[in-house]
């Protein structure tokens, strides 16, 4: 046996958990093969701090490609055994992205005639979801379902199978979330949830047994091995801490260990025409034929490059089995299934030179969810070498782990990289792990087309990352399924942005709006609230004037902002963590123009700056009864994940643009928009009890609501008129460029984004005091201006405006009628007050009031009808309308 082996076989008696279980007492309680499947590392996620790692799925421990491929296929065959021929071919597999999509597909080829589709986080233009689910412990938690057969998850009807495959079970939360959210779209009698380690604790067991009598269908589970982790108390802080001390001192990525980096090659595959490159579109039995075909001449191509381009053995790589430089071992827990080196198969003859030689060692690494392509053609290339080489499988990976080069710790070494397919989540860093100094004579990179970037081939990327590591890098391109045919338009809008649209620096919001600037659509207040209640008019055909408040009003504003800057800074802070906390790492801020634009930016402020984040955020139009802008819709869609898609505005009055919203996002998948966007609104105040992501529910003045565009990017409210906007164009906004001698719109955000240090630890508190209580929405804001509306003899609910933000609204921009304040209201109400008597309008106290305020619209109004006095109101110092009628934004 050769020196090297003998040093393999001491290092792999060393469990590779035991250097976490010794630091924090982490323990894998089952049988013994749960040791040879699992080891342990440590990873950046503040929701679990171990990483149960697989030596039998090829994502972090390169292993053989028989054994990955067989340990899925082995559980297909327990479930074709389970259901029964006939039941096996009714059945649809689901894989989870990104860990399972290649152990799912081998799942598939045990089942045999079942198609395949995995989840994904990989949003595709033109592919609307069938739907979506979340991943509550992951560092990344949201997938896509995007079949291209949109029937392939209603499979053969309730008495097909569905069969859900995850590398681990562990808590059972994704599984459930999956279940739910695809039995309400079609309701099956049977699940079977297949997983290589059942690790799940005896309550989490029973909550599986609870919800599939909940939903009256029987589900059967399918693993290898069964455990426990035994997790002390404290283990997270500890094991945070831990990672922080070991990245203290630790380089990001392994340093280069060859002192030349291999060239890169470009290998053709011919890959098969028409055969997907996985299963995130759908993987039927036909594709799984015509890819078992082509296989072994792929394998050829890739052989005959490997061969053509490897380097002497005799080299200074150290690469080679004839080096002396010690290597991480590959895991080898099937090890009667794997090459016995040291035992006949360290040397083989080399027929062409007749001389002796060590076998090459072949790593063929797979990228992300594209693990079943280069599974395959590894399991291909495997056979078609035999003695001639050792191959070995893995992946690139999206999970951030701690790396250790330590025998007793499952992830040796790091390679950091960033990505190169223009993911939907923003740039960011991407891992390739125990590759580097595992000895490996060439690296196979297989990624699909869509991954071929320059950023793969930049100085930083991964082909430069792997040759600084072996001897020869051969790159393998997979064609991008793309499925036809793409429904969207062939080309959409593009976001405006400032300063070529409106105040904000372009980072801080892009407007998914059509410019009107050099279109007249202003009229003047009166005449346009005689035109909407008469019914002549929409209120979003026309533009209220734009005047500059006056010096008094100013000052009004400037006041306000000084008073409550650290009280909207804490509700900032609270709804952003909050949205933070319960809809992913990063998500999506779409504001609804433009009362929840402002807010939008100081989320998004408030996310750089104390978590380092840089979220995407848009600003788009819903108008009362015409619902949102369908062609901003598709364009998110087509350029997010609509399941990341926040809502956001600036507070709640009675609720209407809530609903207005649902109804609207209900309507446009009704139509055949793509689905998956959650109509649930973040807010800064919901003193209505309308929502359930909010930072306050006090009703008090927000300064934004002063003004008009002055305080808004200089940006009318929005426009939808049939002459202006078509069906491929997004709704309309003015520019308003003069204005800019007066524009606060900045100065307003920098003064709140100034506090966010102050009132840090009381957002930390008011966040989990939210996250932990009920907040399901009261509806009570909407039942008192249903009462008010009889009450006061309107009979039109949008006519009256709760809340201190609708009720300045009115006074400014508007006809009112009467204001009633909440008996013993505040400091709040001093402004109210003030603009109520300059404009000769009645302040009545009244109780029972759930907010501090609502403003009364003067009932069927003309031009010759007033406010108190029954003459024409003019008085005041009148500004823009911000909104729309329903919520004056």
């Amino acid at each position: 046996m050769s020196e090297r082996a003998t040093r393999e076989e001491t290092v792999n008696v060393v469990w590779s958990g035991n250097w976490v279980a010794e630091r924090l007492g982490v323990a894998l309680e089952g049988g013994d093969e749960l040791g040879d499947l699992l080891g342990l590392a440590l990873r950046r996620n503040p929701k679990r701090a171990h990483l149960l790692v697989s030596n039998v799925l090829g994502k972090h421990v390169p292993q053989l490609p028989s054994v990955v491929h067989g340990a899925g296929y082995e559980l297909g065959e327990r479930v074709r055994a389970l259901l029964g021929p006939q039941e096996a071919r009714r059945a649809v597999v689901l894989g989870y992205a990104e860990t399972a999509t290649g152990l799912g597909h081998a799942v598939a080829d045990g089942l045999r005639d079942a198609p395949y589709l995995h989840s994904t986080r990989r949003p595709v233009a033109g592919v609307a979801p069938a739907g979506g689910f979340e991943e509550s412990h992951s560092h990344a938690t949201s997938h896509l379902l995007l079949p291209e057969d949109r029937d392939l998850l209603a499979g053969g009807g309730p008495a097909s199978t569905l069969v859900l495959v995850d590398d681990e079970f562990s808590t059972g939360n994704t599984v459930l979330n999956t279940v739910r959210a695809l039995h309400a779209l079609h309701p099956r009698e049977r699940y079977v949830i297949v997983a290589l380690v059942d690790m799940r604790s005896p309550a989490d067991r029973d909550r599986l047994t609870a919800f599939a009598a909940e939903i009256g269908a029987r589900v059967d589970l399918v693993t290898r091995a069964a455990g426990t982790v035994a997790l002390p108390d404290g283990v997270l802080e500890r094991g945070q801490a831990l990672v922080a001390e070991q990245e203290a001192r630790t380089p990001a990525s392994a340093p280069p260990s060859v002192p030349v980096p291999a060239r890169v090659t470009r290998v053709a595959l011919d890959w098969p025409a028409g055969v997907p490159d996985g299963g995130r579109h759908g993987f039927t039995p036909d594709h799984r034929t015509a890819l078992e075909a082509a296989l072994p001449a792929m394998a050829e191509r890739i052989a005959t490059a490997l061969d053509a381009g490897a380097p002497d053995r005799g080299d200074d790589h150290g690469q080679g089995a004839d080096g002396d430089r010690d290597r991480i071992p590959a895991a080898e827990p099937d090890r009667d299934r794997s090459p016995a080196r040291g035992q006949g198969q360290d040397r083989v003859r080399d027929q062409d030179q007749g001389r002796v030689r060590a076998p090459r060692r072949v790593l063929v690494l797979g990228f992300e969810e594209l693990m079943y392509a280069p599974l395959r053609l590894g399991t291909a290339l495997e056979e078609l070498l035999g003695a001639r080489a050792e191959v070995r499988y893995s992946t690139t990976t999206r999970s951030p782990v701690l790396a250790v080069d330590d025998p007793g710790y499952a992830i040796r070494t790091r390679l950091v990289f960033p990505a190169h397919d223009d993911p939907a989540d923003g740039p960011g860093d991407r891992y390739a792990y125990n590759v580097a100094g595992a000895g490996f004579d060439a690296v196979v990179a297989v990624v699909d087309s869509t991954a071929d970037t320059p950023a793969l081939h930049a100085p930083d990327g991964l082909l430069a990352r792997l040759a600084e590591h072996t001897g020869q890098v051969l790159l393998a391109v997979v064609p991008s399924y793309t499925p036809t045919p793409v429904q969207e338009p062939a080309v959409l809008p593009e976001p405006l942005r400032g300063p070529d649209f409106s105040s904000y620096a372009p980072d801080e919001v892009g407007w998914l709006l059509q410019d009107l600037s050099d279109t007249e659509l202003e009229a003047p207040t009166e005449e346009r609230e005689e035109a909407i209640q008469s019914g002549g008019a929409h209120y979003a055909e026309s533009l209220p004037v734009e005047y500059q408040p006056s010096p008094a009003y100013q000052a009004l504003f400037t006041a306000a902002l000084e008073t409550s800057a650290a009280r909207i800074a804490r509700a900032v802070g609270t709804v952003t963590e909050t949205v933070l906390a319960e809809r992913g790492p990063r998500p999506v801020l779409v504001s609804l123009a433009r009362a929840g634009t402002p807010v939008g930016v100081l989320m998004r402020r408030w996310a750089r700056h104390r978590h380092g984040l840089d979220l995407p955020h848009y600003a788009i139009s819903i108008v009362r009864g015409r619902g949102i802008d369908a062609t901003a819709l598709r364009w998110l869609a087509a350029h997010h994940d609509p399941a990341d898609v926040v809502f956001v505005d600036g507070w709640t009055g009675k609720g209407a643009i809530t609903r207005e919203l649902a109804a609207a996002v209900e309507a446009f998948e009704a139509s055949g928009g793509p689905a998956g966007f959650d109509p649930e609104i973040a807010v800064l105040a919901d003193p209505g009890g309308c929502v359930r992501t909010y930072g306050t529910r006090d009703d008090f003045l927000i300064p934004s609501a002063c003004l008009n565009s002055t305080v808004s990017g200089l940006i009318s409210r929005t426009v939808l008129r049939a002459d202006l906007v078509g069906p491929d164009d997004f709704h309309g906004g003015k520019f308003y460029r003069e204005l800019a001698a007066s524009d606060v719109s900045n100065h307003f955000l920098d003064t709140v984004a100034a506090r966010f240090d102050d009132v840090a630890a009381e957002v930390d508190d008011a966040t989990k005091e939210l996250l932990a209580a009920d907040r399901a929405p009261t509806w009570e804001g909407w039942a008192a201006v249903e009462r008010i509306s009889e009450e006061y003899g309107i009979h039109d609910v949008n006519l009256v405006k709760p809340g201190v933000g609708e009720t300045t609204r009115v006074l400014l921009r508007r006809v009112p009628w009467k204001i009633l304040a909440r008996r013993g209201a505040g400091p709040d109400l001093e402004h109210i007050r003030l603009l109520a008597e300059q404009r000769g309008v009645p302040v009545e106290e009244v109780d029972d009031l759930p907010y501090s305020c609502v403003g009364l619209i003067h009932p069927r109004f003309t031009r010759g009808a007033t406010g108190a006095d029954g003459r024409a109101v003019a008085g005041g110092s009148p500004v823009a309308d911000g909104g729309e009628a329903v919520r004056e934004a």
